[in-house]
């Protein structure tokens, strides 16, 4: 595979260019008027304070919940009963961790204090997973990149899953809607214990380059490894048997990643969003970034306010990829304007007004991708 230059930024903007000469323009009207969507979210200074202080009291929320958890769960629960539920509770308080700090930070939108930003981004690393990595692979790639195969690692999961009609399929993806569920689960052990180094050591992402850290951040990469180890293994392993601390790690794990990863495929993998290829966008040549991500985007839950305050905002995910450095508080704001803005351009805005609705689909289309396909690349898989 041929080098691929990572794009300048995510985001509206400047033409950008891509894997393969993937070429995304900013300009035009539809884009023109989505920037203009946030012009009013300065004018009432008062209320952007007040999100802010709501955005700082929600991290404090989430911190707590996951340090008494887990204080708890090691120091305290004399039953399995109560040790299940502690890390069941484990797992959905750091869960919440990377929605609303983790995030935010990365994307420079925790704070308007890019200070505050670069220190909040460290919360990833003391969970698991490498800050340097992600930015890399869901600001950059994922943002960029969004539904298109060979480009977006997060829709790039063979052979375990199929979920863009373009890709290979083999014999057993016919039952991935039964077998995707339980294996949501599992991605959070391979980054947190091998999957950033082992990225690292590839040194791309789906073709886009990935450097090793240096300085700062590869102290950070190792900090947080080692600490992340410190305190979900080697202090319970201090005062639990082996068997309590691998099956606190186990459920907490399973239970963080199984809700981060079903939140993000609500909101690309779903029969409404459209999926392409490298060589179908080299093929249509610029396009206009906007408008890729409406297509390739789903919203769902709007209403639900306990949904938004725990997601970070991410059930607002066509707000999310368009305005990426604006703080998640802001999503509900802008949501109704985007619509807006969609009707009078003819662009489809996509949402369902449910996760359950956005479940289904997603169950859906998973199914859909299982099914035998007459085409050349599933006759090459059979």
């Amino acid at each position: 595979m041929r080098d691929r230059k990572a794009p300048a930024r995510d985001g509206c903007g400047s033409p950008l260019s891509g894997p393969s000469g993937i070429q995304f323009r900013g300009g035009g009207d539809f884009s023109a008027d989505v920037r203009r969507c946030l012009a009013t979210l300065g004018d009432d200074v008062a209320a952007g304070k007040r999100a802010q202080r709501g955005m700082y009291l929600k991290s404090v929320v989430m911190i707590a919940w996951a340090i008494g958890s887990w204080a708890l769960l090691v120091f305290w629960a004399s039953s399995l009963w109560a040790g299940g539920l502690l890390a069941v509770s484990l797992g959905l308080a750091v869960a919440g961790i990377g929605f609303n700090l983790t995030h935010d930070a990365n994307h420079g939108s925790f704070s308007p204090h890019s200070r505050v930003n670069r220190t909040m981004r460290w919360s990833i690393d003391a969970i698991g997973a490498s800050s340097y990595v992600w930015r890399v692979k869901h600001n950059v790639v994922h943002h960029t990149y969004t539904n298109i195969s060979g480009a977006d690692s997060d829709i790039g999961q063979l052979p375990f899953l199929r979920l863009a009609p373009d890709q290979r399929r083999f014999w057993y993806h016919r039952a991935q809607h039964i077998y995707t569920w339980p294996l949501y689960g599992l991605f959070a052990v391979k980054w947190q214990l091998f999957g950033d180094l082992t990225q690292l050591c590839i040194g791309n992402i789906e073709g886009t380059p990935l450097l090793w850290p240096r300085g700062r951040e590869l102290v950070g990469f190792l900090v947080g490894k080692l600490a992340f180890i410190g305190w979900a293994i080697v202090i319970p392993l201090m005062v639990r048997p082996v068997w309590e601390v691998a099956a606190g790690f186990a459920i907490a794990s399973s239970v963080m990643a199984f809700v981060i990863a079903v939140t993000f495929q609500l909101a690309h993998c779903l029969e409404e969003a459209e999926f392409s290829s490298v060589p179908e966008m080299e093929q249509a040549g610029s396009t206009e970034w906007a408008r890729h991500q409406l297509a390739s985007t789903v919203d769902f839950a709007p209403n639900s306010r306990l949904l938004t305050w725990y997601l970070g905002g991410l059930n607002f995910q066509i707000e999310h990829h368009l305005f990426s450095r604006v703080c998640h508080v802001h999503y509900p704001t802008l949501a109704p304007r985007v619509r807006e803005v969609c009707a009078r351009h003819g662009v489809e805005y996509q949402v369902h007004t449910s996760a359950w609705s956005a479940l289904a689909s997603h169950a859906r289309w998973l199914r859909k991708m299982g099914q035998r396909r007459p085409s050349v690349a599933d006759a090459g898989a059979r």
